[in-house]
């Protein structure tokens, strides 16, 4: 059976041609790479890119009608704020989501006071996973919607059918209650019975993972920053990465495999999340990819997000060149690797330098 470049790749199985995975929402790149106004013609601007570049493998809208051009940033206002006081940032064709967390508890008190448990129904709660928790079955109804009948609870074998997740453990507490009152409760004692409740949460989601016709789980966390971690190494040990090897015991005796994804530097907490079972890790350009690989020569490990989007944004194409190079030689140390552009490829990145990162990435992407 022929298994996809993207399938073989995610296995650490080296397949010849390097895929890619890329965080896009760049509507004037469609536009250079196309010559099609992707806001007049939306469908017709994706199938011609999909023609041009079908490593992107973006989703292809239903409709042609055009979509209104975004006017933040084009009139010089960098932000907006909703009728809600929630703010805004210019993201892709439109806005941003709102990243105002922890609206709900005002007080140190008012953390140690909740309960996930208690709360159960996430659904009006602004966690990014704001779902009903509370009855399993009918959250494994909810998921399983969204994969053909068929499929029975197997996908079918090279598929890289994967459900996603973006509250591993540790987004938990921090979208629930904000960052500030989550790092001024978190080493408090009474923190324990919290990350417990929301332990138990999880439970539920990756039992219904288990169950699901997928072959890949994505679990996100940012357990870090661009600098380096949140948390210390010994609250890690206690609250998280215990609860990650649970979890993903779970799926993996399911005969799936788990893809970790984090923003920021990796760097310090890489082989813990490898030790707790993730296949390998997609992140940002600030982790060093090239001193994981070196760690886990036999294991061939899935890794993603070398690539910088500041570098395509200053269009330099030795520099783009350089970077590609750089990228395609770890993709030899490790049977798992995809070209990826870590930090994102935003509204703003330079146009031409995206197209030299994808033509380069065609010329010289492979084993």
């Amino acid at each position: 059976m022929d298994f996809s470049d993207k399938y073989l790749a995610f296995m650490g199985l080296a397949p010849q041609r390097i895929p890619h995975w890329e965080h896009w929402s760049c509507p004037d790149a469609e536009t250079y790479l196309t010559g099609i106004d992707y806001y007049e013609h939306p469908r017709e601007c994706r199938l011609r890119l999909r023609e041009l570049y079908p490593q992107l493998e973006l989703p292809i809208p239903e409709s042609d009608e055009p979509k209104p051009r975004p006017t933040l940033d084009r009139q010089g206002q960098s932000s907006c704020t909703d009728e809600r006081g929630g703010h805004h940032v210019r993201w892709g064709d439109g806005l941003s989501s709102t990243w105002d967390w922890g609206l709900q508890p005002r007080s140190a008190e008012e953390v140690f006071a909740f309960s996930a448990l208690e709360q159960g129904d996430f659904t009006n709660i602004p966690v990014v996973e704001s779902r009903d928790y509370r009855d399993e079955e009918k959250l494994y109804q909810e998921y399983r919607q969204h994969y053909p009948p068929e499929w029975g609870d197997r996908a079918p074998n090279g598929s890289t059918a994967s459900v996603g997740f973006y509250n591993t453990m540790f987004m938990w507490p921090l979208l629930t209650f904000g960052w500030e009152l989550f790092l001024e409760t978190c080493l408090d004692p009474r923190f324990e019975r919290i990350m417990d409740e929301f332990a138990e949460i999880n439970r539920r989601v990756f039992r219904v993972f288990a169950r699901l016709p997928v072959n890949f789980v994505v679990c996100h966390d940012d357990i870090v920053t661009a600098r380096g971690p949140v948390c210390s190494p010994v609250w890690m040990h206690k609250y998280i990465f215990p609860r990650y090897e649970e979890f993903w015991g779970m799926v993996k005796a399911a005969g799936k495999e788990v893809i970790f994804m984090a923003d920021g530097c990796m760097d310090a907490f890489a082989d813990d999340v490898i030790a707790c079972g993730a296949r390998g890790i997609i992140s940002e350009p600030y982790t060093d990819y090239k001193a994981i690989a070196r760690r886990y020569p036999e294991r061939n490990l899935f890794l993603a997000g070398e690539g910088d989007n500041r570098i395509l944004t200053r269009n330099d194409p030795e520099e783009i060149r350089r970077m590609v190079q750089s990228m395609v030689e770890t993709a030899h140390m490790t049977g798992g690797y995809m070209m990826c552009i870590g930090n994102h490829i935003p509204w703003n990145v330079t146009p031409q330098g995206i197209k030299r990162y994808l033509d380069l990435s065609a010329e010289l992407a492979h084993r």
